[in-house]
Protein backbone atom coordinates (compact mmCIF):
# COMPACT_ATOMS: atom_id res chain seq x y z
CA UNK A 1 0.00 0.00 0.00
CA UNK A 2 1.06 3.24 -0.82
CA UNK A 3 -0.46 6.07 1.45
CA UNK A 4 0.76 10.07 0.88
CA UNK A 5 0.53 13.64 1.95
CA UNK A 6 -0.92 15.81 -0.77
CA UNK A 7 -2.34 18.96 -1.40
CA UNK A 8 -5.69 19.90 -3.79
CA UNK A 9 -7.24 23.23 -4.51
CA UNK A 10 -4.97 24.61 -1.27
CA UNK A 11 -5.60 21.79 1.07
CA UNK A 12 -3.90 19.45 2.76
CA UNK A 13 -5.02 15.75 2.23
CA UNK A 14 -4.44 12.10 3.05
CA UNK A 15 -4.48 9.91 -0.20
CA UNK A 16 -3.62 5.73 -1.47
CA UNK A 17 -2.06 5.34 -4.53
CA UNK A 18 -3.61 2.81 -6.11
CA UNK A 19 -3.20 1.79 -9.93
CA UNK A 20 -2.17 4.94 -11.28
CA UNK A 21 -4.37 7.09 -9.23
CA UNK A 22 -4.63 9.24 -5.97
CA UNK A 23 -7.95 8.40 -3.97
CA UNK A 24 -8.26 10.76 -1.18
CA UNK A 25 -9.14 9.28 2.05
CA UNK A 26 -9.46 12.56 3.96
CA UNK A 27 -13.25 13.15 3.62
CA UNK A 28 -14.25 9.67 4.33
CA UNK A 29 -12.19 9.28 7.45
CA UNK A 30 -13.91 12.94 8.25
CA UNK A 31 -17.48 10.94 7.66
CA UNK A 32 -17.04 9.30 10.90
CA UNK A 33 -15.49 12.12 13.06
CA UNK A 34 -11.75 12.18 12.23
CA UNK A 35 -10.22 14.99 10.75
CA UNK A 36 -7.31 12.84 9.64
CA UNK A 37 -5.20 15.11 6.86
CA UNK A 38 -1.92 13.07 7.01
CA UNK A 39 0.25 9.90 6.84
CA UNK A 40 1.44 10.49 10.28
CA UNK A 41 -2.23 10.68 12.23
CA UNK A 42 -2.91 7.78 10.10
CA UNK A 43 0.04 6.11 11.63
CA UNK A 44 -0.72 7.65 15.66
CA UNK A 45 -4.34 6.55 15.46
CA UNK A 46 -3.30 3.10 14.27
CA UNK A 47 -5.71 3.37 11.01
CA UNK A 48 -3.89 1.99 8.58
CA UNK A 49 -5.86 -1.62 8.78
CA UNK A 50 -8.72 0.77 8.04
CA UNK A 51 -7.52 2.13 4.77
CA UNK A 52 -8.89 -0.47 2.33
CA UNK A 53 -12.60 -0.06 3.40
CA UNK A 54 -11.84 4.15 3.41
CA UNK A 55 -10.47 3.13 -0.35
CA UNK A 56 -13.53 1.84 -1.64
CA UNK A 57 -15.82 4.69 0.05
CA UNK A 58 -13.79 7.56 -1.79
CA UNK A 59 -15.63 9.20 -4.05
CA UNK A 60 -12.38 11.95 -4.50
CA UNK A 61 -9.72 10.45 -7.08
CA UNK A 62 -7.21 12.62 -8.87
CA UNK A 63 -4.44 11.98 -11.22
CA UNK A 64 -0.94 12.62 -9.35
CA UNK A 65 -0.13 15.07 -12.29
CA UNK A 66 -3.37 17.78 -11.06
CA UNK A 67 -1.89 17.04 -6.83
CA UNK A 68 0.93 18.20 -5.31
CA UNK A 69 2.95 15.96 -3.38
CA UNK A 70 3.86 16.87 0.39
CA UNK A 71 6.58 15.24 1.99
CA UNK A 72 6.04 11.49 3.25
CA UNK A 73 5.33 13.04 6.89
CA UNK A 74 4.73 16.47 6.95
CA UNK A 75 5.59 17.07 10.77
CA UNK A 76 8.16 14.19 12.14
CA UNK A 77 8.63 14.44 16.16
CA UNK A 78 12.16 13.41 15.05
CA UNK A 79 14.49 13.13 11.99
CA UNK A 80 17.85 11.25 12.25
CA UNK A 81 20.00 10.25 9.93
CA UNK A 82 22.45 7.39 9.44
CA UNK A 83 26.36 8.84 8.74
CA UNK A 84 28.75 6.21 6.64
CA UNK A 85 26.46 3.32 6.63
CA UNK A 86 27.60 1.76 3.71
CA UNK A 87 30.52 -0.47 3.22
CA UNK A 88 30.78 1.22 -0.33
CA UNK A 89 30.65 5.16 0.99
CA UNK A 90 33.23 4.12 3.75
CA UNK A 91 35.25 2.75 1.26
CA UNK A 92 35.14 5.77 -1.00
CA UNK A 93 35.43 8.46 1.21
CA UNK A 94 38.86 6.50 3.27
CA UNK A 95 36.32 6.24 6.57
CA UNK A 96 36.29 4.03 8.92
CA UNK A 97 33.53 1.75 9.29
CA UNK A 98 31.76 3.35 12.83
CA UNK A 99 31.89 0.42 15.29
CA UNK A 100 28.07 1.70 16.20
CA UNK A 101 25.34 3.53 14.34
CA UNK A 102 26.54 6.83 13.85
CA UNK A 103 23.71 9.59 13.58
CA UNK A 104 22.55 13.44 12.82
CA UNK A 105 20.03 15.12 13.10
CA UNK A 106 17.48 17.15 10.52
CA UNK A 107 14.99 19.43 11.05
CA UNK A 108 11.74 20.20 9.61
CA UNK A 109 12.92 23.23 7.64
CA UNK A 110 14.65 20.52 5.31
CA UNK A 111 12.13 19.01 4.52
CA UNK A 112 10.71 18.85 0.63
CA UNK A 113 8.30 17.21 -1.19
CA UNK A 114 8.86 14.57 -4.32
CA UNK A 115 8.97 17.36 -6.73
CA UNK A 116 9.25 20.30 -5.18
CA UNK A 117 12.32 22.72 -6.10
CA UNK A 118 15.18 22.75 -3.64
CA UNK A 119 17.07 26.21 -2.93
CA UNK A 120 20.92 26.45 -3.78
CA UNK A 121 21.63 27.98 -0.40
CA UNK A 122 23.84 31.40 -1.16
CA UNK A 123 25.91 30.51 1.40
CA UNK A 124 27.39 27.15 0.11
CA UNK A 125 29.25 26.25 -3.49
CA UNK A 126 29.65 22.73 -2.25
CA UNK A 127 25.89 20.96 -2.63
CA UNK A 128 25.90 17.55 -2.72
CA UNK A 129 23.37 14.42 -3.23
CA UNK A 130 23.04 11.14 -1.20
CA UNK A 131 20.51 8.92 -2.54
CA UNK A 132 18.53 7.31 0.62
CA UNK A 133 16.46 4.54 1.94
CA UNK A 134 14.67 6.03 4.78
CA UNK A 135 12.41 3.98 7.00
CA UNK A 136 9.50 5.61 8.70
CA UNK A 137 7.99 4.54 12.56
CA UNK A 138 4.35 3.28 12.69
CA UNK A 139 4.64 2.82 16.57
CA UNK A 140 5.51 4.09 19.85
CA UNK A 141 8.61 2.35 20.92
CA UNK A 142 11.30 2.66 23.32
CA UNK A 143 13.86 -0.12 24.90
CA UNK A 144 13.51 -2.51 21.85
CA UNK A 145 15.46 -5.50 20.83
CA UNK A 146 17.29 -6.22 17.42
CA UNK A 147 14.79 -9.33 17.23
CA UNK A 148 11.51 -6.52 18.07
CA UNK A 149 12.80 -3.37 15.83
CA UNK A 150 11.20 -4.34 12.43
CA UNK A 151 7.48 -4.76 14.10
CA UNK A 152 8.10 -0.85 14.85
CA UNK A 153 8.24 0.00 11.09
CA UNK A 154 5.04 1.38 9.62
CA UNK A 155 7.20 1.65 5.58
CA UNK A 156 9.38 2.93 3.72
CA UNK A 157 9.91 5.70 1.55
CA UNK A 158 13.11 8.11 -0.64
CA UNK A 159 15.23 10.95 1.02
CA UNK A 160 17.95 12.97 -0.46
CA UNK A 161 20.22 13.68 1.83
CA UNK A 162 21.46 16.75 0.52
CA UNK A 163 24.61 17.99 1.53
CA UNK A 164 26.82 21.28 2.32
CA UNK A 165 30.26 20.18 2.18
CA UNK A 166 31.82 23.71 2.70
CA UNK A 167 30.24 23.82 5.73
CA UNK A 168 30.60 19.88 6.84
CA UNK A 169 34.26 19.48 6.62
CA UNK A 170 36.80 22.02 7.80
CA UNK A 171 38.95 24.11 5.31
CA UNK A 172 41.70 21.73 4.41
CA UNK A 173 39.84 18.97 4.84
CA UNK A 174 41.07 15.68 4.70
CA UNK A 175 44.59 16.96 5.50
CA UNK A 176 43.48 19.38 8.09
CA UNK A 177 41.63 17.94 10.77
CA UNK A 178 39.98 19.70 13.59
CA UNK A 179 39.59 18.32 16.84
CA UNK A 180 35.50 18.86 17.08
CA UNK A 181 35.00 16.89 13.90
CA UNK A 182 32.48 17.66 11.23
CA UNK A 183 29.65 20.61 11.32
CA UNK A 184 27.11 18.24 11.36
CA UNK A 185 24.25 21.40 11.67
CA UNK A 186 25.52 23.43 9.01
CA UNK A 187 26.87 20.64 6.89
CA UNK A 188 23.49 19.04 6.97
CA UNK A 189 20.50 20.69 8.39
CA UNK A 190 20.28 23.70 5.49
CA UNK A 191 16.59 25.10 4.27
CA UNK A 192 15.16 22.40 1.85
CA UNK A 193 17.75 19.84 2.66
CA UNK A 194 15.55 16.67 2.83
CA UNK A 195 13.14 15.71 -0.12
CA UNK A 196 11.25 13.09 1.09
CA UNK A 197 8.77 11.10 -0.92
CA UNK A 198 6.69 10.28 -3.00
CA UNK A 199 4.95 7.85 -0.11
CA UNK A 200 4.94 5.71 2.17
CA UNK A 201 5.37 1.98 0.96
CA UNK A 202 4.01 -0.12 4.32
CA UNK A 203 5.92 -2.63 5.35
CA UNK A 204 3.67 -5.37 4.00
CA UNK A 205 3.96 -4.86 0.41
CA UNK A 206 7.82 -4.29 0.80
CA UNK A 207 8.56 -6.89 2.76
CA UNK A 208 12.68 -7.19 2.17
CA UNK A 209 14.14 -4.16 2.18
CA UNK A 210 17.81 -4.97 2.29
CA UNK A 211 17.46 -5.90 -1.42
CA UNK A 212 16.55 -2.79 -3.52
CA UNK A 213 18.52 -1.22 -5.93
CA UNK A 214 19.20 2.98 -5.17
CA UNK A 215 20.15 4.78 -8.01
CA UNK A 216 20.97 8.55 -7.68
CA UNK A 217 20.95 11.29 -11.03
CA UNK A 218 21.96 14.58 -11.93
CA UNK A 219 20.20 15.79 -15.18
CA UNK A 220 20.04 12.03 -16.40
CA UNK A 221 23.65 11.24 -15.31
CA UNK A 222 23.78 8.45 -13.43
CA UNK A 223 26.15 9.29 -9.96
CA UNK A 224 24.59 6.38 -7.58
CA UNK A 225 24.27 3.05 -8.39
CA UNK A 226 24.21 0.74 -5.10
CA UNK A 227 22.15 -1.99 -3.34
CA UNK A 228 20.28 -1.86 0.18
CA UNK A 229 22.59 -4.57 0.82
CA UNK A 230 25.02 -3.13 1.41
CA UNK A 231 24.31 -1.50 4.40
CA UNK A 232 26.88 -1.56 7.53
CA UNK A 233 24.05 -1.64 10.10
CA UNK A 234 20.60 -3.12 9.19
CA UNK A 235 17.66 -1.25 10.08
CA UNK A 236 16.33 -2.89 13.14
CA UNK A 237 19.93 -2.55 14.84
CA UNK A 238 19.62 1.34 13.73
CA UNK A 239 16.02 1.59 15.05
CA UNK A 240 16.94 -0.76 18.66
CA UNK A 241 20.44 1.78 19.50
CA UNK A 242 18.21 4.97 18.98
CA UNK A 243 15.50 3.39 21.58
CA UNK A 244 17.50 2.74 24.14
CA UNK A 245 16.62 6.30 25.92
CA UNK A 246 14.94 7.91 23.19
CA UNK A 247 11.32 7.10 22.87
CA UNK A 248 10.56 7.01 19.21
CA UNK A 249 6.60 7.91 17.91
CA UNK A 250 4.74 7.14 14.59
CA UNK A 251 5.98 9.35 11.70
CA UNK A 252 9.37 9.35 13.05
CA UNK A 253 12.23 9.35 9.72
CA UNK A 254 15.49 6.72 9.96
CA UNK A 255 17.16 7.53 6.88
CA UNK A 256 19.36 4.28 6.81
CA UNK A 257 22.45 6.37 4.24
CA UNK A 258 23.72 6.43 1.14
CA UNK A 259 25.89 4.28 -1.04
CA UNK A 260 29.26 5.11 -3.26
CA UNK A 261 29.12 7.75 -5.70
CA UNK A 262 28.95 11.26 -4.55
CA UNK A 263 30.47 14.24 -5.28
CA UNK A 264 32.74 15.27 -2.33
CA UNK A 265 34.41 11.62 -2.74
CA UNK A 266 34.27 10.98 -6.27
CA UNK A 267 35.20 14.62 -8.06
CA UNK A 268 31.83 15.16 -9.93
CA UNK A 269 31.03 18.05 -10.24
CA UNK A 270 28.54 19.75 -7.29
CA UNK A 271 25.29 20.86 -7.78
CA UNK A 272 24.16 23.90 -9.53
CA UNK A 273 21.00 25.99 -9.94
CA UNK A 274 19.12 24.59 -12.87
CA UNK A 275 20.03 20.62 -12.08
CA UNK A 276 17.80 18.25 -11.62
CA UNK A 277 18.29 15.81 -9.25
CA UNK A 278 16.64 12.32 -9.26
CA UNK A 279 16.37 9.17 -6.53
CA UNK A 280 14.96 6.13 -7.45
CA UNK A 281 14.74 3.36 -5.16
CA UNK A 282 13.67 -0.16 -6.32
CA UNK A 283 10.01 -1.26 -4.93
CA UNK A 284 9.21 2.32 -4.09
CA UNK A 285 9.31 5.03 -6.86
CA UNK A 286 11.25 8.04 -7.35
CA UNK A 287 11.54 11.76 -6.73
CA UNK A 288 12.92 14.39 -8.74
CA UNK A 289 14.13 17.84 -7.29
CA UNK A 290 14.94 20.83 -9.63
CA UNK A 291 17.48 23.01 -7.58
CA UNK A 292 16.69 26.82 -8.06
CA UNK A 293 18.81 30.01 -6.36
CA UNK A 294 17.63 30.76 -3.52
Amino acid sequence: MKILNYMVKGLKRVGVYVDEKVYDITSVFSKYGSDIKSVEEILALGYVDEIDDAINESSEVYRLEDIKLDPTVRSPQKIFLAAVNYYSHSREGNLAKPLQPYLFTKFANALKGAYDDVRKPRSSSKMDYEGELAVIIGKKCKYVSVQEARSCVAGYTIANDISFRDWQFPQGWPNVQTPYGFNWVMGKMLDDALPLGPWLVTSDELKDPYSLNIKTKVNGELRQNGSTSDMIFKIEEIISYLSQGITLYPGDVISTGTPEGVAAFTGERYLKAGDVVSVEIEGIGAISNKIVEE
